[in-house]
């Protein structure tokens, strides 16, 4: 199973799409040139199936995309006409941090994507900071890969963890915004211009995040979490703040609206002034998950605004087997629930909410259990059930555990920390 990919731009003659004879189906990415900022905005994401070795021609593609993205080609035509470009020239200074263990591949593949941004001309300084945060790795490889490239930095955390890695991260950056990618993903070509296009908008902003599409859907896996809607979070600009939201009576708990951890950026005084990433979320096998619903939570109960930006755009390769994506919806389960407890912990004045919360998605995930089993939903019921599973650890005692764990953690590591830590920025 697979589907083939196509990135269509609208302001060019509509092709003819086909699939090939191991499709069955096409993924159109589809945007719309900006003439003012000589960019091609991403307005509409389409998962269509098809069968192999199947065409569809320039008017039906057409008849389509009018149904799909009609509305949104309109408003952004509009947009153009009546919104003066923004003026990225007094953007702040930037640090793209890479927490990883163990995949130099995925690093390398993702550097490879940072680096025709960071110099796009050998001529010109570097535009950012690009840093590899090394967690615990059992090995040399990772580190080797980043001495090879001049422009890129490198530190080590041995202590296990990913909010460990972050943390790592804001200690060692430079940059007054701070964003973080996840090793598996690359950027798109409008990826720096989205982030400053977010900036120059909302400077006042403690937290920016974007919109995350596949980088391949070449396994059934992979197409089955694009269906159910993958990371994706829409392709409107979005501005969060206060402690109310029209609509969303459980706002701002429900994190989850706010974006994804794998595409991510704060101002890095915020992230100091709040104490950085709890880093007893994220701690990788035991509760991998957690630590960006927490953080983005804490930045908007701060009071700080924090922006979903569309043009801020990376694309992130999903989990291939079955066994890895029902492990993963197990983990978002666990994470999910163990930051609301340490949320209703910690923010007295939500609980309410929280409980609210609680009862909400318990019984949002039985109407998806009762539509898998009727077949109307996509996601097969032992997925569903990983994540209801994960859920219910993460509810009963699992931030309390993990507390623990990440206790011992830090013992363990209290006489290595001592020493100086294996850092080294490469010079341009």
């Amino acid at each position: 199973m697979r589907y083939q990919i196509l990135d269509i731009e609208l302001t060019k003659p509509l092709p003819t799409v086909a699939t090939g004879k191991q499709d069955n189906g096409l993924a159109l990415i589809l945007r719309y040139g900006d003439c003012t900022s000589k960019a091609e905005r991403p307005i509409g994401f389409v998962l269509l199936p098809m069968q192999p070795n199947c065409s569809l021609s320039e008017v039906g593609l057409n008849t389509l995309l009018s149904k799909e993205v009609g509305a949104k080609l309109l408003q952004e035509k509009i947009r153009q006409d009546l919104i003066v470009c923004t003026n990225t020239e007094k953007f702040p200074s930037l640090t793209v941090a890479i927490c990883t263990k163990d995949r130099p591949d995925n690093v390398k593949r993702c550097l490879n994507s940072l680096l025709n941004l960071q110099l796009p001309n050998i001529n010109q300084p570097a535009k950012f900071e690009i840093l590899v945060v090394d967690n615990a790795p059992s090995d040399e490889r990772t580190h080797e890969l980043v001495k090879s490239m001049a422009s890129v930095g490198y530190t080590r955390e041995p202590k296990p963890g990913l909010d460990f890695a972050r943390n790592r991260a804001v200690q060692e950056a430079k940059g007054e915004l701070l964003a973080f990618l996840d090793d598996d993903v690359v950027v798109d070509r409008q990826w720096l211009r989205g982030l400053q296009e977010a900036w120059a908008e909302n400077p006042d902003a403690g937290a920016f995040t974007g919109l995350v599409l596949p980088y391949e859907l070449e396994t059934e896996a992979q197409i089955i979490f694009e269906h159910r809607g993958g990371f994706r979070r829409g392709f409107e600009k979005i501005r969060y703040q206060g402690s109310s939201l029209d609509g969303n009576p459980l706002y701002p708990c429900g994190a989850g609206i706010f974006g994804a951890g794998c595409n991510m950026a704060f101002r890095r005084e915020v992230l100091l002034k709040l104490g950085g990433f709890d880093e007893a979320l994220d701690t990788g096998k035991p509760l991998p998950g957690g630590g960006d619903l927490d953080i983005f939570y804490r930045v908007i109960r701060a009071g700080y605004p924090l922006v979903y930006e569309p043009q801020y755009l990376i694309y992130h390769q999903h989990r291939q087997e079955i066994e890895k994506l029902q492990h993963q919806y197990w983990s978002w389960g666990a994470g999910f629930m163990a930051f609301v407890i340490k949320s209703f912990q910690q923010d007295v004045s939500q609980r309410a909410k929280l409980i609210s919360l609680i009862l909400w998605w318990f019984q949002y995930q039985l109407q998806q259990l009762a539509d898998s089993y009727l077949g109307t939903r996509i996601l097969p019921p032992s997925m569903v059930w990983a994540e209801i599973w994960g859920g219910i650890q993460g509810l009963f005692g699992e931030y309390q555990r993990s507390q623990r764990r990440v206790e011992k953690i830090r013992k363990a590591n209290s006489e290595s920390s001592k020493l100086p830590q294996d850092t080294c920025i490469n010079a341009s």
